[in-house]
């Protein structure tokens, strides 16, 4: 199929790009990687009367190390870069382990972790990343910036806290501290699809090697990104024993509403989360040790 007509734009500056979301409002979408939007426009699920095409936005596509060890990463840079980091899969290997799973290396190629998280498809891996590394969301506007922590930014299906006349122009993803052990795991049913489940898990081990910090966070288990913080909690204060960790995974299954979907039912999934979830806290705890 083909997209609906619409008026295509292409601002070079950050504050002509916000002007013109100002103008038209919800007549206007951002387009960066356009790996999501593009197909959605063809089938005419999203019919925008104005793209506001970013790729010619200058400092957009900017991967830097901040002062205090966070990785801040614009608008529109592409996966791969962030992919083929050798310091991201170094000082952040739980983002570079997930990068891996989305889809195919011709999507990574050119679909951009900005757009993939103001999509905020639930059953995406990138979501689930970001709220097991304790992301930070730049939402810029005409006049002003603000940040939204990555628990408050996916409000639901393919619904953000971005306000009609926002972008998201960056992620700022803070350090792991010393002792850090992390780990990223699904199922698909093929390569590249999306997962029936997966589970994002890091863990810290305090200087006697028991459990001082840990977060768990699933994708395709619910409306949005689903963290397990009782769980997590549970596990704090542990020696991180095969027990403590099946222990987790268990309780982490009443955190997640999953729906079900044409590959797998609510239970199924269930399942897979219980599964996944010990498997990547054992590989967590190893990491960290």
């Amino acid at each position: 199929m083909k997209p609906a007509p619409f008026e295509w734009l292409g601002p070079e500056t950050v504050e002509a790009a916000l002007a013109l979301k100002a103008e038209h409002g919800e007549a206007a979408r951002f387009l960066a990687g356009g790996q999501s939007l593009v197909p959605a426009m063809n089938f005419r699920v999203a019919q925008p009367g104005i793209l506001i095409d970013l790729n010619r936005v200058a400092g957009l596509d900017s991967l830097a190390w901040l002062a205090d060890g966070s990785l801040r990463i614009g608008a529109t840079v592409r996966y791969r870069v962030i992919e083929r980091d050798a310091e991201v899969a170094r000082r952040l290997p739980l983002l570079a382990e997930a990068l891996a799973e989305v889809a195919h290396p011709q999507i990574r190629t050119r679909g951009t972790l900005g757009g993939n998280l103001s999509h905020a498809d639930p059953a995406s891996e990138m979501p689930a990343v970001m709220l097991a590394q304790g992301a930070r969301m730049e939402l810029r506007r005409a006049g002003g910036m603000r940040e939204v922590a990555a628990r408050d930014f996916f409000l639901g299906p393919l619904t953000t806290a971005l306000a009609e006349d926002e972008m998201l122009a960056a992620i700022v993803i803070p350090p792991l501290p010393p002792g850090s052990g992390t780990a990223f795991l699904e199922v698909a049913r093929r390569r590249g699809d999306y997962a029936m489940m997966g589970v994002a898990a890091v863990l810290r081990r305090d200087g006697a090697g028991r459990c001082a910090e840990a977060r768990l966070a699933f994708c395709s288990a619910g409306p949005t990104p689903m963290a397990a913080p009782l769980a997590a909690a549970g596990l704090v204060g542990t020696a991180l024993t095969p027990a403590d960790i099946a222990a987790a995974a268990e309780a982490a299954k009443a955190e997640i509403e999953p729906m079900g979907s044409v590959q797998a039912s609510p239970a199924y999934q269930l399942h897979l989360a219980g599964v996944l979830a010990m498997r990547a806290l054992a590989l967590a705890a190893e990491r960290a040790a």
